[in-house]
């Protein structure tokens, strides 16, 4: 979990680059702002998402994502 929470960042990135190579196989287009457009919303809805919270003992970071049951906490 410590090396998610250093690089929870990276998964948007990195989903964008693998959605356009399965985009890119299975639709032969030639146009890049289609693909851009649609890849980058896909990995949009896939990334992880960071809320702040206030509670009683401070203001935490909040990372919640898709495919992890349980929020990951991080202090700032």
């Amino acid at each position: 979990m410590n090396i998610f929470k250093k690089t929870y960042w990276l998964i948007y990135p990195f989903l964008i680059v693998i959605f356009m190579l399965l985009f890119d196989q299975i639709y032969k287009t030639d146009s890049l702002i289609p693909k851009a457009l649609v890849c980058g919303f896909i990995a949009f809805i896939l990334s992880p998402r960071k809320k702040i919270i206030k509670t009683q003992a401070g203001v935490v970071k909040q990372i919640t994502w898709i495919f992890l049951k349980k929020p990951i906490l991080l202090n700032s």
